[in-house]
This record gives C-alpha cells, sequence and structure tokens, in this order.
C-alpha cells in the first residue's frame, strides 16, 4: 500500500487548510457567509492550527513503516479526523449546500476510505513480496 502517497496528499491539504485558517481567519468567513466576530475570527485560527499540527504530522512520518500495528496512532487519528468531518459535512450540505463544502465531503471521504484501507493493511507483506522478487 502506498502510504507516503496517502500521507503527503493528506499533509498538503490538511497544510493549505491550515494556512488559510491562520492567515486569513475574515476572507474565509466572508465567503462562507458567516459574521466576523472576534470569537470567530479565533475559532478558525485555532482550527488552522490544528490542521497545520496534523500536516506536520503526516509530512514527517511519510516515510515510516505504516499500516497494521505500525504507527496505528497515526492512521487512527487520521482516521478519526477524516470520519467526524466528513459527517460534519454531510450534516452541513443536509441543511444548505455549499460548493466548497460539497468538494470537501467527496475529498475527505477518500481520505477517510484510504486511511481505513491502510489501518487493515500489512505492511510486511508488502516488503517480503517485493524483497522475494529481487
Amino acid at each position: 500500500m502506498k502510504t507516503k502517497w496517502l500521507l503527503s496528499s493528506s499533509a498538503v491539504l490538511m497544510g493549505l487548510l491550515g494556512l488559510a485558517g491562520t492567515f486569513i481567519p475574515e476572507e474565509i468567513s466572508n465567503i462562507l457567509g458567516i459574521d466576523p466576530l472576534p470569537i470567530t475570527l479565533i475559532l478558525l485560527q485555532i482550527i488552522g492550527g490544528l490542521y497545520l499540527g496534523f500536516a506536520m504530522l503526516n509530512w514527517f512520518t511519510r516515510s515510516a513503516l505504516i499500516g497494521g500495528i505500525y504507527n496505528k496512532p497515526i492512521i487512527l487519528g487520521n482516521l478519526m479526523h477524516c470520519v467526524v468531518v466528513f459527517f460534519a459535512l454531510i450534516r452541513q450540505l443536509a441543511v444548505q449546500f455549499h460548493f466548497i463544502f460539497a468538494i470537501l465531503t467527496l475529498v475527505y471521504l477518500g481520505f477517510a476510505v484510504w486511511f481505513t484501507l491502510v489501518m487493515r493493511s500489512n505492511p510486511l507483506s508488502n516488503q517480503s513480496k517485493s524483497l522475494s522478487n529481487t
């Protein structure tokens, strides 16, 4: 299983979302039609910081052995994040459709499925197959 692609792509996505939430919370609140109250801006910056933390975690573990029991907390943390965000976006889409939310819903569904597949895989079986072919 290609976990380097998974962790790299999720790191880039979360890094971009984190940078946006950290540095342009007022613009994000205007795009989403939310009043840019001080509490809203602070919460968007806090969420941006959380996304940046996840991005750093995924970026620096992208080359590690991942799957099965290896680095399970990283996979479970990412999986939990993706599943919770996916259901939150589904709930929001049921109330009010927004194109950005629809795209993010599909992206988070893809990441949730991918993290689930990695969690259920055995990274050592893939390595032993490639080693026996050489």
